[in-house]
């Protein structure tokens, strides 16, 4: 065996130390920055409920349905920034039945979410939907009971119940998760989003659709964009 001079074996082990001192005080690597769209659409003019359709059943009995909020829009951005396909989860939201309505009237998720339709009312329902992203037909269920959808494909699914013809619900899937449904003011928000320029746009099942160009700067912060439907 080849004994190495103890001079030698010093210099060897003050390198081998000093080679992991910049692992060791390298700083934590700073998050990148990211922005916040936010805003508030505004509808100039209200939208009519759908007309319920008389049933028998309805003979004696006190009319009571609750309406849809036809005020409600969606917001999003058109084009998906670096990072948004991340988060790839598949979590499950219930999207109820209440006093023959849909509750929400309008539904956005993203791809991979399970949809469960809760029947809270005291009578049957069957969901269905003839869209092409996602089509489906549950069939007719009682009172107390959900039957779930999963949702694999992005587009616009407009569901209704083949029972009663005045409930429908939207639902809009998305390949990212930078969207956001509008509040009782119409205002949104919509936090995450990196650092560049992107078009924003918001959705409506009435009024026609549009969009606004915006910037999030590279140190992040809030820009603000403001929409009015008529």
């Amino acid at each position: 065996m080849v004994r190495l001079p103890s001079a030698l074996l010093f210099i060897l082990a003050v390198s081998a130390a000093t080679s992991f001192l910049p692992l060791l005080e390298a700083p934590a690597a700073k998050a990148a920055a990211t922005g916040t769209v936010r805003g508030r659409v505004e509808f100039l003019r209200d939208q009519a409920p759908t007309e319920r359709r008389p049933q028998v059943a309805d003979i004696g009995m006190p009319g009571r349905r609750d309406v849809p909020d036809q005020r409600a829009a969606v917001v999003y951005l058109e084009s998906a920034p670096r990072g948004a396909f991340e988060d790839r989860a598949g979590p499950t939201v219930v999207l109820d039945q209440k006093n023959e309505n849909f509750v929400p009237h309008i539904l956005a998720i993203t791809v991979g979410t399970s949809v469960e339709f809760l029947n809270s009312d005291r009578t049957y329902h069957n969901v269905f939907s003839l869209s092409k992203a996602n089509s489906f037909d549950l069939g007719r269920y009682p009172p107390g009971r959900a039957k779930a959808v999963r949702f694999d494909h992005p587009g616009i699914v407009r569901v209704f119940c083949e029972i009663h013809s005045h409930m429908n619900a939207f639902i809009l899937v998305f390949a990212h998760r930078h969207f956001a449904v509008t509040g009782p003011q119409g205002e949104f928000r919509i936090d995450g989003v990196p650092p560049g320029a992107y078009t924003v746009s918001v959705w409506h099942p009435t009024f026609t659709a549009k969009s606004e160009s915006v910037r999030i700067p590279e140190q992040g912060g809030e820009v603000e964009v403001a929409f009015v439907l008529s």
